[in-house]
C-alpha cells in the first residue's frame, strides 16, 4: 500500500513538471518585432528574452546584439524565415504583401495599427503582454501610466484657461497633429486646445499657424532639425509662444513612440512646461 502510495505521488509530480514545461514553452516565443515602439514595449515588458530580430531603427535593442531583419519600413523576408520565429510583430507601416507572405510561410504575424488614443495604446500594450506571457507586468505598468494621466487631466482641469497649442511634426512641408491621434491627447490631457483642431490633415502652412497666435510651440524631432525651425519661428515676435519664449523641443523617440510610459514620459514634460 505504501509502495501504491508512493508511486500515485510520483506520478502526479512528473505530471505537474511536465505542465510546468510545457506552460514554459508556451510563454517563451521566438519574436521578431518590425517596428521601433513594439521593440521598446518588449523591453518594458522585461520580455527581451524572447525577441531574436527587429528593425535597424529599434534603438531599444542595439545593445543586446538583435539580429537586424528589416530597415525602417521593408522587412528582409528570407532572413525572417532563416530565423524560425513563433511570431512577428508587424507595425501599420509594414507592407501589406510581406505580412501576406510571411503568413503564407506559416508564420504567425500581429499587426497593430498606430493607435488614435491613450486608451488605445493601453489596449495595444495590454494584447502585446498577453501574446508574450505578459499579462501582470503589462497590467502594472498600464494601471500606473493611467494613475499619473489622470492626476496631470485633474490638475490641469483646475488651471482654468486653455492655451494654445501648435504641435509639429514635420517641416518640408509643416505637419502638425491633428484631432484623433494619440499625440492629440498630449495636448487635450494637458488641458490646451490645438490650433489644428478644425483640421482633417496634417499639412498646414506657417501663415496659418501665424494667424492663429499658439501659446505654445512644440517641435518633435522627428527627420527634421528642432533648433532650425525654433529660429524659424521666433522671427514672428508677435505669436504669444515666440513672445512668451514658449517654443519647445520634444525627442521623437519618446513623444512618437506609442506605449505607455514614453506617453506618460512625454505628457509630464510638457506639463510642467506649460504649468510654469
Amino acid at each position: 500500500m505504501k509502495n501504491l502510495l508512493q508511486l500515485r505521488f510520483t506520478l502526479c509530480m512528473l505530471v505537474l513538471i511536465a505542465g510546468c514545461v510545457a506552460l514554459s514553452a508556451k510563454t517563451s516565443l521566438r519574436v521578431i518585432s518590425l517596428g521601433p515602439s513594439l521593440t521598446q514595449s518588449i523591453y518594458y515588458l522585461e520580455a527581451q528574452n524572447q525577441l531574436i530580430g527587429c528593425t535597424s531603427y529599434c534603438h531599444s535593442a542595439k545593445g543586446d546584439k538583435k539580429e537586424v531583419v528589416a530597415s525602417a519600413v521593408k522587412p528582409n523576408l528570407e532572413k525572417i524565415a532563416s530565423l524560425k520565429p513563433d511570431l512577428v510583430l508587424a507595425s501599420g507601416f509594414t507592407p501589406v504583401r510581406d505580412i501576406e507572405t510571411l503568413r503564407k510561410l506559416g508564420i504567425r504575424v500581429e499587426v497593430f495599427r498606430s493607435p488614435k488614443s491613450f486608451d488605445e495604446i493601453c489596449e495595444q500594450f495590454q494584447h502585446l503582454g498577453h501574446l508574450l506571457g505578459c499579462d501582470r507586468k503589462a497590467g502594472e505598468i498600464i494601471h500606473n501610466s493611467r494613475q499619473r494621466v489622470n492626476e496631470i487631466v485633474s490638475i490641469s482641469k483646475k488651471r482654468g484657461t486653455k492655451p494654445k497649442v501648435f504641435m509639429q511634426i514635420g517641416a518640408s512641408p509643416i505637419f502638425t497633429v491633428i484631432p484623433n491621434t494619440f499625440m492629440d491627447d498630449y495636448i487635450r490631457y494637458n488641458g490646451c486646445s490645438n490650433i489644428a483642431s478644425d483640421l482633417t490633415k496634417g499639412t498646414i502652412g506657417r501663415e496659418l499657424v501665424v494667424a492663429r497666435r499658439p501659446d505654445y510651440i512644440y517641435i518633435v524631432t522627428m527627420g527634421l532639425t528642432g533648433t532650425e525651425e525654433k529660429v524659424e519661428w521666433e522671427r514672428f515676435k508677435h505669436i504669444p509662444a515666440v513672445r512668451n519664449n514658449r517654443i519647445f523641443i520634444l525627442d521623437s523617440d519618446y513623444a512618437c513612440q506609442p506605449t505607455p510610459i514614453s506617453f506618460v514620459q512625454t505628457l509630464e514634460i510638457m506639463h510642467k512646461q506649460i504649468s510654469q
